[in-house]
Order: structure tokens, then C-alpha cells, then sequence
């Protein structure tokens, strides 16, 4: 199905199509914007014969003004029919008005292809005020430097792995300064952190009231096994001289009055909104430490046991591995969470600024944009050459199975080299061919030749406008471009696409050079510049 697309390389309308039973006529090939073109089909049948003619809204690129009533002239026993459109454009150009399927007793017979001229009107600069022309405005380039990309993952990266060391650095307790022997030792310890926060100092009384009477608490809970943090002031009191008589302690009144005090003093500032003066707190976190010292010599002593000894030793470094297992979580956490939202922040950025499509294409990729920064090949092709800079190698086409007999019998030589095909995201193509017989070869000709190829591969609704074209070394030829529908044949999908053909003639030869990709593609187009600024021909051998 793709090699034959390759046909149209090599059609010449006037020598491969064979007359038709429709004859096409306009009645003027160039016009100016917005003028009428009449385009008339004709076509003689036999009275019996039922011909249908379309009533499009438009014809190819072209806009259906008026319809025009069948003309029908008797001739004998045949019927002459005659259908005229009239056609408009208000852009100028180039247009190829494609052919129009007319229904004679039910079968489809198609119109030829008709190339007009849309020109402009012609300004009186004398009375039209001119302006200067704009300098060249600097096109941004798309990002090539991959490396870019890559140093600033990697420093996003790094800059984690700090954070995960600045974090590990912070946290300054030693896990097994957090993890205690004894009620005793933990008290006294946090009462010790407690006053180098210096939070009463700063005015934060509540806070400091709340974590004073919390470590008493927590003290009383673990020493005494009472439930100290879920009891009131008054439960607490009560728990603590019962446990005192039944654990025979020796607890003066005088001790336990001080606790309470201090507890309702903590009381009073969390839930009275309560001031002490500073020698009143002073005094309290002293009580509090008495309080633990005294409560923990009044605990009768126990027997140590060696076995009891090894077991909470072995409780004691099992909790430091679980508090350094939660302290690398935790960073790890941290620096991954940093990584991220880098990451996020710049992406965002990116998109905001440069837009969606530019951070997918970099991110995940584009074919088009790989071709396009990938290492380019320049080579020559076919015979006479065509030198060409392409984004791949052109692989030969064997193009004897492909070409109808019609073609072979006009052609002496001929060589195809492609790389892709209609449907993929980009295709090129560049022939050359000589042919047998002197020949008069009309490049435009050439060009509606290729066009009607491309039609009965896939293209439809083709826009087509044409210029001459001149490589760098000053070889003249012609240019046509457009856009087109193409239908994939497999899940008759269709997309827009843009082309751009060459066509050169030397002697009895024609070189021709196609490319056709995804229409809006701007990696593509920056490849199709690339190759059309590469071009140049070898003069052909007499």
C-alpha cells in the first residue's frame, strides 16, 4: 500500500491518465481574490443514461458560489450535458481544484484536475501609507542541550541529599539519650531540657506549666504505677497517699501538699489564664524536682535480678533501633518530599513559561524532536544526484514491482529513496528518473500528476499553492505545498498534514524531493527547513 504511493513520483498526467467521459474547462485559470472562476464539467450520454452532478459547498480549497441549472444540447441519439460551478477564493495563491465525482447510471467517473491563481489587488502606494519592515525577530531555539536537563536532576537531587544531611545533623538527642535506664534518670533529664527551652523566660507560662506537670506525671506513672496523666489533681492526691500506705513509703505530708499545690498552680494558668511572678515559677519547677527525688528514695528498693537486668537491657536497644528505624524514616521522608515538590515547582514553572508541550516533549520525548537533534546524514541520490542532509539514511526503493506498465514504457531510469511513509510523523522521499523518448516536461504538469496519486493513497481535501524555487547554487525549479487529510487505511484514522514538493527538470530527466508530515509539528518544520536548505542537484551526463 505505501510503495504505491511512490507512483505519483513518476506520473505525468498528459502521458499515464487516459481521456475520460467527463471534460473539465474553467473559463479563466488566474483571477483576483474574492473574483469568480467557472468551472464547467461536460459529458455526453445516451438518452437513457442518469446522470447525477453534486451540490458541494465547496471544492477542494475553493467556495461553491453558485450552482448553475444543467445545460443539455441534443445531439443525435446522445445527450451533451453541461454542469458549471462557480467558485471563489479570498486568499491568494496557488490552488489545485481537485476532481468531482459525477454519477453516470450509477457508476463514478471523476473530473480532472484544474490549477487557478488567486492574486491580490494591486495597492496605489501613493495614497496607501507604506511601512518599514520589521527587523528578523530571533526564533527561540527548542532545548537541544539535553545536558541541561540532566545537571539540573542531579542538582535537584543533591540538593535532598543535603537536606536529608542538614535534618540527620538536627536532630541532636542521641537515641539513646532519649531511651532511659530508669523513671528517675528520664525525669530529670527532661526537667534539665525543659529549663534550656527558657520558655517562661519568653513569656510562654502555659507551655512551660504544661510540660512541667507532664513530666511529674509521666514520673508518678512509671515509678508508682499510677494512671497519672488521665487522673485530676484531686485523683492524683488520692492515688498517690494510697499507693504511699500501701507500698509502705515514706512520703512526708509536706511532699504531697507541694505537689498538689504545684499541680493547681499548673491548673490555674492553663485553664484561669493565671500570671505567676517569676520567683513563684522558680519555686514550683523546684518543688517538682524535689517532689521526684524524694518520691523516688521513698520507693522501696528492689532486688536486682540478672535475668530481669539482660531482659530490659535487651527492651533498651531494641527501642534505640526502632528510634533510629522512625529518625531515618523521617529523613529519608524529608528529602524525598524536597525532591518532589523541586521537582513539581519546576515542572509547573516550565509549563507556565515555555507551555505544556514544550515540558512533554522534553520529558517524555517526541519523534519529530529526536529526528530533528539527532546526527544528520548528507548524502547523495539517485542519478543525476541529488545532494540532501537528512535527519536518517534514505533506504532504496525497488521500484520495478511497483510502477504500472504505462510508466515503465515511458521511463528508461529511475531510482526512489524514502524514509517513512504518508501516516508515519515524518516522511521524505527523492527520486530521480530519465526517460526513453524526448519529452517536453512540464513541471506544473508533473505537480497535478503527483497530486492525483496522493489523492487515491489517502489524500484528501488538498490545499495546494506553487513558486518557483531556487537552490543555493542558483538551479531553478518549482515548489508545491499545502496541506492535505490524510486517512490511515488501517483504522481509518485521518490527520493533518503538510508537504512541500520539488521538482527539477535537466535534460531528459526529473529529480523530485517530498516531505510530509503532522501539520502544526514544529520540530518537523524545523526539519523541513533544514532539508529544503540543504538541496542541490548534479547536472545530469548528455
Amino acid at each position: 500500500m505505501k510503495l504505491k504511493f511512490y507512483i505519483f513520483l513518476f506520473l505525468l498526467s498528459s502521458a499515464v491518465f487516459s481521456q475520460k467521459p467527463v471534460e473539465t474547462s474553467i473559463d479563466t485559470t488566474k483571477n483576483k481574490i474574492g473574483a469568480e472562476f467557472k468551472l464547467t464539467l461536460k459529458t455526453v450520454v445516451s438518452s437513457k443514461s442518469k446522470v447525477v452532478f453534486p451540490n458541494p459547498k465547496t471544492i477542494g480549497s475553493l467556495e461553491v458560489i453558485q450552482s448553475y441549472p444543467v445545460d443539455t444540447v441534443k445531439k443525435n441519439d446522445t445527450y451533451e450535458l453541461i454542469k458549471k460551478y462557480g467558485l471563489t477564493q479570498f486568499d491568494s495563491g496557488r490552488y489545485t481544484i481537485p476532481p468531482v465525482k459525477i454519477l453516470i447510471d450509477k457508476k463514478p467517473f471523476l473530473s480532472d484536475f484544474v490549477t487557478v491563481e488567486v492574486t491580490n489587488i494591486k495597492v496605489d502606494t501613493l495614497q496607501q501609507k507604506m511601512y518599514d519592515i520589521k527587523d528578523i525577530t530571533t526564533v527561540e531555539s527548542g532545548a537541544g542541550n539535553w545536558w541541561i536537563y540532566v545537571l539540573a536532576i542531579v542538582l535537584i537531587i543533591a540538593i535532598g541529599i543535603f537536606v536529608y544531611w542538614l535534618v540527620k545533623k538536627n536532630q541532636k538527642k542521641k537515641i539513646e539519650e532519649e531511651v532511659y535506664k530508669t523513671p528517675i534518670e528520664k525525669a530529670t533529664s527532661l526537667l534539665n531540657n525543659l529549663e534550656q527551652k527558657e520558655l517562661w523566660q519568653k513569656g510562654e507560662i502555659k507551655e512551660y506549666y504544661s510540660e512541667l506537670t507532664d513530666i511529674a506525671r509521666n514520673y508518678i506513672e512509671e515509678a508508682i504505677h499510677i494512671p497519672a496523666m488521665e487522673s485530676t489533681t484531686s485523683e492524683l492526691i488520692q492515688a498517690i497517699r494510697t499507693a504511699s500506705a500501701k507500698k509502705k513509703m515514706a512520703l512526708t505530708p509536706e511532699i504531697v501538699e507541694n505537689l498538689e499545690r504545684v499541680l493547681r498552680q499548673a491548673d490555674l494558668v492553663k485553664f484561669a489564664k493565671s500570671k505567676p511572678l517569676d520567683f513563684e515559677i522558680t519555686e514550683d519547677r523546684n518543688k517538682i524536682q524535689k517532689v521526684i527525688l524524694t518520691f523516688d528514695n521513698a520507693i522501696p528498693a528492689e532486688v536486682p535480678n540478672e535475668e530481669d537486668e539482660l531482659l530490659n537491657e535487651a527492651q533498651r536497644q531494641k527501642q534505640i533501633k526502632l528510634q533510629l528505624l522512625k529518625k531515618r524514616n523521617k529523613r529519608i521522608a524529608i528529602a524525598v518530599g524536597t525532591v518532589f515538590l523541586l521537582l513539581l515547582g519546576t515542572t509547573t514553572f516550565f509549563v507556565i513559561t515555555k507551555g505544556f508541550n514544550y515540558v512533554k516533549d522534553n520529558l517524555i520525548g517526541h519523534p519529530t524532536k529526536e529526528l530533528l537533534e539527532g546526527e544528520w546524514v548528507k548524502s547523495e541520490y539517485g542519478n543525476p544526484g541529488v545532494l540532501i542532509e537528512t535527519p536518517k539514511v534514505l533506504k532504496r526503493m525497488d521500484t520495478q514491482k511497483v510502477l504500472p506498465k504505462e510508466t515503465m514504457a515511458l521511463i528508461k531510469e529511475m531510482q526512489l529513496f524514502v524514509y517513512g511513509s504518508m501516516i508515519d510523523d515524518f516522511y521524505i522521499a527523492v527520486s530521480t528518473s530519465k526517460f526513453k523518448n524526448p519529452v517536453e516536461i512540464d513541471l506544473a504538469k508533473a505537480l497535478e500528476g503527483s497530486l492525483k496519486v496522493i489523492e487515491v493513497q489517502g489524500g484528501q481535501n488538498l490545499i495546494v499553492k506553487q513558486e518557483d524555487f531556487q537552490t543555493n547554487e542558483g538551479v531553478q525549479g518549482l515548489k508545491g505545498y499545502g496541506t492535505m487529510t490524510v486517512l490511515n487505511p488501517v483504522d481509518k484514522t485521518s490527520k493533518k498534514a503538510y508537504y512541500e514538493i520539488l521538482l527539477f527538470k535537466q535534460d531528459q530527466g526529473l529529480q523530485q524531493i517530498i516531505i510530509l508530515h503532522e501539520e502544526g509539528d514544529t520540530y518537523a518544520n524545523d526539519i523541513t527547513t533544514r532539508v529544503l536548505n540543504s538541496v542541490e542537484l548534479r547536472k545530469a551526463n548528455n
